[in-house]
């Protein structure tokens, strides 16, 4: 039996990935790290004809209905380009939500994702870290209170929230009463938000939805883990390809041992975690009841993993991979901040011990 990706699987990463490196290079990332939002219009709607962003939403809606692995493989191919796209929470989250969901109320914003004529904010912070008392209350149809490191939404044409752990509501980005502030992170390639709510009336609100927020989460995580890991791969890949360049004492730097082991190294760590990526992947559709569990492995495991992958490709470099410059900057900072997105290792590990009863 093969356990390796399929060729349609292949064909799309293939696709993708040399669209970004055509559309979306380092240049142009460096040129939106200094916008306002780095989430570039154009780049969104290119990755829609591309099928991108209705990756997850259903045929009949305009998507292309395929798996949670599918989707996995463009957000590492996304993170291998560090691309400036609100794709985890837009065209990820959002979807898996809305399709559980089940309601024809959602149905015109799935099919804005699909085009690409729409994108989405995602506040759900205050489920697994609460920050300087932030926290939205719902009470008489109107939303209250603040939401820290919003994801995507200080450009969004919708905020889908979590005002407590059991409902759901969108509000849309220019809403009367909803004030969005960028915040200042060290990744220039993803943007986080203060969101304060003064009496902000939502466009819908679904009620008893835990189970939603829960597998909602659950794929943002698997998501965000192969973002990582895409991450990942580029920086060995510049790693090893330097190596292969720079002269010291008239000899290729890859050709002392103690380079050579750490590029093996970097690889022997990243190998295994994309076989438990693709597992958790597959599990979301195949075995749900897997999934909640397999999703925090995988991105307490692959954060962990590039955190010391991201340390040792720059060390490779020497004093210039920590320049402006040199670009390593990018992937290193984007490996770090997905390390705290939606839990950090600890969190996501002592809530795998509580899904098991070990705690």
């Amino acid at each position: 039996m093969d356990f390796g990706l399929s060729e349609e699987q292949l064909l799309l990463e293939k696709t993708l990935r040399s669209f970004l490196a055509d559309e979306v290079p380092i240049g142009r990332v460096r040129e939106l790290r200094d916008a306002e939002c780095p989430n570039d219009v154009g780049i969104w709607r290119s990755l829609a004809e591309l099928g991108a962003t209705g990756i997850l939403v259903p045929e009949s809606l305009g998507g292309s209905d395929l798996s949670l692995l599918d989707a996995a493989l463009v957000a590492q191919s996304l993170g291998h380009a560090v691309t400036p796209a609100p794709f985890l929470g837009s065209a990820v989250m959002v979807p898996i939500a809305f399709r559980a969901l089940a309601g024809s109320e959602t149905d015109g914003w799935l099919r804005g994702i699909a085009a690409g004529e729409i994108r989405f904010g995602v506040a759900a912070t205050e489920l697994f870290s609460i920050r300087e008392e932030a926290g939205t209350v719902l009470s008489d149809g109107k939303l209250n209170g603040k939401a820290m490191m919003a994801m995507d939404s200080c450009a969004a044409d919708f905020i889908l929230l979590t005002p407590d752990a059991g409902r759901l509501a969108v509000v849309r980005g220019d809403a009367p009463g909803l004030e969005a502030t960028r915040l200042a992170t060290t990744d220039a390639t993803r943007c986080a938000t203060e969101l304060l709510f003064a009496e902000v009336a939502p466009e819908a609100v679904f009620e008893g939805a835990e189970a939603v927020i829960e597998r909602m989460l659950d794929a943002g995580r698997i998501a965000l883990a192969a973002d990582t890991l895409g991450a990942c791969e580029s920086m060995i890949e510049q790693a090893v390809a330097y190596a292969g360049q720079r002269k010291q004492f008239d000899r290729l730097i890859g050709s002392f041992q103690a380079v050579k082991h750490m590029c093996a190294e970097m690889i022997a760590e990243l190998e295994p975690a994309r076989s438990l990526l693709w597992y958790a992947a597959h599990a979301f559709d195949t075995m749900p009841e897997e999934a909640p569990l397999l999703a925090c492995h995988a991105l307490a495991h692959i954060s962990e993993i590039g955190r010391e992958i991201s340390s040792v490709a720059t060390q490779v470099h020497g004093g210039i991979g920590w320049t402006d410059e040199q670009n390593l900057h990018f992937w290193f900072k984007r490996i770090s901040a997905a390390r705290h997105m939606l839990g950090g290792p600890a969190w996501l590990r002592e809530r795998a011990a509580s899904l098991q009863g070990l705690v």
